[in-house]
């Protein structure tokens, strides 16, 4: 067993059986039950809504001990190319035009880093994103003493009206920064730790953007399949991103408030 760095949550290895097979194995000590199960849906998902690759899932548990774990598919990694990045944008812009069925939400809750995800199927987006995702983390962070500025609670308000246009739901990978795609030793993008819903797709745009790990390649893709809409940029992005900063905030403190705070000021700019 060969241990893998890299993760931030859980710990890795890869394996090698008897048998020859090479295969990749995840754990956490300390993981609620059930987060390994909702992963493996996850990777099945967006293995079966898309071209691009996924490592298959093959087993998965949690121990009498507390220990949580996943057995899957161990792919080997190679050196990203501008080719690899177009083919990631791509396909990312082909998953997320293709039509899904049910409506906003997911068949289950899972989990977003070691923060509980909550997904109850919701027929407006705008009030999935308000009620599902923005204000539980803006409770958890007030509860820790964090984003006690007005700012947000007036954001809160003015939700309905931003995402009021948007009405299809699409599959999103959910937890989509640099470190959770890499690139195959044959060249392929590949997805893994993913924390699906269905939702808008410019929310795995936006968190694209937020700490880096993309470059212009899979940008040119994807907008040559899927244009950026105006909404996007002047205040989309940074409500989606509003998520992930909070999310932040929450599992490693309070070197991410500014970085909230001015996130809701600019939907508030354009919004208000």
């Amino acid at each position: 067993m060969e241990t893998v760095t890299g993760g931030c949550i859980n710990n890795g290895a890869r394996i090698e059986t008897d048998s020859g097979a090479v295969l990749f194995l995840k754990w956490n000590r300390s993981a609620p039950a059930g987060m390994f199960e909702a992963e493996a849906g996850g990777l099945r998902a967006l293995s079966s809504a898309s071209s691009l690759r996924v490592p298959k899932p093959l087993a998965w548990g949690d121990d009498s001990e507390g220990t949580a774990w996943l057995l899957m598919e161990h792919v080997a990694s190679g050196r990203s190319t501008p080719e690899s990045e177009r083919a990631l944008g791509e396909g990312l812009a082909k998953m997320h035009a293709r039509p899904v069925e049910g409506g906003f939400g997911w068949a289950r809750d899972n989990w977003i880093g070691s923060l509980e995800q909550r997904n109850p199927t919701s027929e407006r987006w705008a009030e999935f994103w308000r009620d599902h995702r923005i204000e539980p983390q803006l409770q958890l962070a007030r509860r820790q003493g964090l984003m006690h500025a007005t700012v947000f609670d007036d954001l809160l308000d003015v939700i309905p009206l931003a995402l009021a246009d948007i009405e299809r739901p699409e599959l999103l990978h959910g937890d989509l920064w640099g470190e959770n795609w890499f690139t195959s030793e044959s060249g392929e993008p590949v997805l893994i730790d993913p924390a699906v819903f269905r939702g808008h797709g410019e929310v795995d745009l936006a968190m694209s953007e937020l700490f880096g790990g993309f470059g212009a390649s899979f940008y040119h893709a994807y907008h040559a399949v899927r244009e950026a809409a105006r909404a996007y940029n002047a205040y989309r992005k940074d409500l989606y991103q509003l998520y992930y900063l909070l999310v932040h905030a929450n599992l490693f403190g309070s070197a991410y408030e500014a970085g909230c705070v001015r996130a809701a000021r600019r939907v508030l700019s354009e919004v208000g």
